[in-house]
């Protein structure tokens, strides 16, 4: 099939990539022609393990092409994805969802025949509505069709997420378009993917729902952690005892920092918003958000309290600075408001995260960033695991530390509370 992927920002390169590996005629369009340049090299903007080298076999088999002229890639495409941002407004909490609309406006200037326009961007409910809308204000109804199809892709899992998904939602009353769409995923369909036709607002809220509800279950264990920490229980134990249970399965129970990146601080916002607008009160979801911008000051405090809030030059080590493992997104991550903190205490701060150098921290002079591990935690008085790399599970602490009066602050779990007794290291963790 011919597709089109406006937007080659996470959702969108990584779709339209893996569309291209199963053998579609994919054009991936961005007006950053730099961006449009470096692909077309093989040069990715973001860190996802695997997708450099899908790109340039795709890209040297012709199947994938870079463009920055949306006109004549729509024109040559029969189904349209829009990949665009929707950032939370300003001064707000509702999806800005200008970047889509302006792109619906250009896709609206060029349908000659039938095309099936896809949101693949995450859209508050009757978006769909609006789009169709705007499209038909210019085209007959009967020249296009528009479908939410919600992405589930997981930073740093993206291609097996893409490859081997749960499920495909497709939300549209169409049935000339569910047939197309049911025929371009039947690659993931006879894999064992769920296909799910349901309208168009009820995928457009199955995205925000479902991520709000894996925030939901983040944030529980979180609090219940808190509660372990004050009564001598370990929240590991209780994760596992609760996710044997299948009603509730033992994903997204891990305690740790808040949660962050580029969908569930947003989404959870948004969909309060849908529900303001329809006068429905989420009060859990609210809830969650609020118990989840208070963690990076818990986590802080623990900090504090390790350190006896001594904090004016001591040497602290962050081990990771990403939201997650295996993403290089910054995006809401714990350390952009615990690092700031830190310093203005007077605190001296290294870290090392194995995606490189990051700018947010640039403008901070007490704040130094080493190429390997051993350089960074080798001076520190407290070392803070802040995210769940590989690269950290195996590390020789009594041997690469030259302070021996250091502290361990594991906010992932990674070690054996035991086994840091074992070898006499002051070590915290989360829950415990």
């Amino acid at each position: 099939m011919k597709l089109c992927m406006i937007g080659t920002g996470y959702v969108g390169l990584v779709s339209g990539v893996c569309f291209s590996d199963l053998g579609n005629d994919v054009i991936c369009v961005d007006k950053d022609l730099s961006k449009i340049e470096n692909l077309k090299n093989g040069i990715i903007p973001i860190y996802e393990p695997g997708l450099d080298q899908l790109v340039i076999k795709n890209y040297k088999n012709k199947r994938l092409k870079f463009s920055t002229n949306l006109k004549v890639s729509i024109l040559k495409s029969d189904i349209i994805f829009i990949c665009v941002g929707t950032p939370i407004k300003k001064n707000g909490n509702d999806a800005d969802l200008s970047q889509v609309y302006n792109v619906v406006k250009e896709i609206s200037k060029s349908i000659k025949k039938f095309k099936i326009i896809i949101t693949k961007s995450t859209v508050p409910v009757t978006t769909g509505d609006e789009i169709e809308k705007i499209i038909s204000k210019k085209v007959s109804k009967k020249l296009f069709s528009v479908v939410s199809n919600p992405e589930f892709l997981r930073e740093g899992d993206a291609i097996r997420d893409f490859t081997y998904p749960d499920r495909i939602v497709i939300g549209t009353n169409n049935k000339k378009s569910n047939k197309i769409l049911k025929n371009l995923y039947l690659p993931q369909i006879s894999k064992g993917a769920k296909y799910v036709n349901t309208s168009r607002r009820a995928a457009e809220l199955i995205k925000y729902a479902s991520n709000a509800f894996l925030a939901t279950k983040i944030t529980f264990i979180n609090e219940l952690a808190n509660l372990c920490e004050k009564i001598d229980v370990n929240i590991e134990d209780v994760s596992i005892g609760m996710g044997l249970d299948n009603r509730i399965g033992g994903r997204f129970l891990r305690a740790g920092p808040a949660y962050g990146g580029s969908c569930f601080p947003k989404d959870t916002k948004a969909i309060t918003v849908t529900a303001n607008k329809f006068k429905t009160n989420l009060t859990v979801i609210k809830s969650v958000i609020k118990s989840n911008d208070n963690r990076s000051s818990l986590m802080l405090k623990r900090v504090f309290d390790i350190l006896k809030n001594k904090i004016k030059n001591k040497n602290i080590c962050f081990l990771g600075v990403t939201f997650k493992a295996n993403t290089d997104d910054m995006r809401d991550s714990s350390c952009l408001s615990m690092i700031p903190t830190l310093i203005k205490k007077g605190a001296k701060i290294n870290y090392f995260d194995p995606t490189g150098e990051k700018p947010d921290f640039k403008k901070f002079k007490n704040v130094i960033f080493s190429n390997n591990i051993k350089d960074a935690i080798k001076k520190s008085d407290l070392i803070i695991i802040h995210t769940e790399w590989n690269d950290f599970k195996t590390i020789n602490f009594k041997k690469d530390v030259k302070n021996k009066k250091f502290s361990i602050f594991d906010m992932r779990n990674i070690y054996s509370v035991n086994k840091m007794k074992d070898h006499k290291i002051k070590y915290f963790s989360i829950g415990n």
